[in-house]
């Protein structure tokens, strides 16, 4: 496999892709759907993600988080792969992408989708890069759920209908746990070498016993959601397709109290993006069929 695609972690990438999604099912519902903005919405994104995650193995490398005892995947700047330089130039390149797919979302949507694209960049480049990095703080959890749920789903829904109300929000809660999700397995499986590095993410300061605890709540929730989702909104039996991945996300919580090596928790970490992906794409056929 290619360095930069590795370096890209193809599987987190549902993490960009899903919110964009079911932004654009609930859009379709509404009859407002504009195929250009679902394109340039979901290019954008991945984009951006692509961009943080050269950022993130960079910086990590630098500040000493990404080490030999590394337990996770292989980083291409700790293990020589691709240098430092490279990796910036590289999220240069993708933030080039995600501006220019910015540029039709904001003729489109006018100055408030402006607003989130330069947001979005200087928060991008701020997770672990520049005087104060999001993630070594413990933020990096919020993070995601701001802009992998609420950013990506409002702003999209916004795109497409140039209104919101209170159905993108539920929508946006939904899909942006499970992108939180991923973040905890990747953080409690980097406990021991985030400690030497000085990194407190949320894992660090929780522990891992209360991590995993948190986990099991953040996978749990979304499923309570669309119920109150389904009550408040009065919409049809079918939204509620998506509980058919529950047996999945009970298995997931189930190994994550488990897990004990790297390999068990790189593993989860796949599952956990598949779970994502299985709830976001019932989520919104359900919301196109309701």
């Amino acid at each position: 496999m290619s360095p930069w695609i590795t370096a890209a972690r193809p599987k987190t990438l549902s993490a960009g892709v899903i919110p964009v999604v079911v932004a654009s099912a609930l859009a379709l519902h509404d009859s407002k759907f504009i195929f250009f903005v679902f394109t340039s919405a979901l290019l954008g994104a991945t984009a951006i993600q692509i961009a943080t995650n050269y950022i993130n193995d960079a910086s990590d490398f630098l500040r000493g988080a990404d080490t030999e005892e590394r337990l996770g995947p292989p980083r291409m700047a700790q293990s020589g792969v691709l240098s430092v330089r490279a990796l910036f130039t590289g999220a240069a390149v993708f933030f080039l992408f995600a501006i220019l797919f910015g540029i039709h979302l904001i003729f489109v949507a006018g100055t408030p989708l402006l607003f989130i694209g330069v947001f979005s960049i200087i928060s991008a480049i701020a997770y672990t890069a520049g005087p104060y990095p999001l993630a070594y703080y413990g933020f990096g959890d919020l993070f995601v759920l701001i802009f992998f749920g609420f950013i990506s789903v409002c702003g999209t829904y916004y795109a497409h209908t140039l209104s919101l109300g209170l159905e993108p929000f539920f929508c946006a809660l939904m899909v942006g746990l499970f992108g939180v999700s991923l973040i905890i397995v990747n953080n409690a499986r980097d406990i021991p070498t985030d400690i030497k590095a000085n990194k407190k993410t949320l894992a660090v300061r929780l522990g891992l016993a209360t991590t995993k605890n948190y986990y099991s709540t953040v996978v749990v929730l979304p499923y309570l959601i669309l119920l109150l989702f389904y009550f408040l909104f009065s919409w049809s039996p079918l939204i509620l397709t998506p509980l058919v991945s529950l047996p999945m996300a009970v298995k997931n919580i189930y190994r994550m109290r488990q897990a004990r090596g790297s390999d068990q928790y790189n593993s989860l970490l796949g599952d956990s993006a598949k779970l994502q992906v299985l709830f976001g794409i019932l989520l919104s056929s359900a919301l196109i069929l309701a």
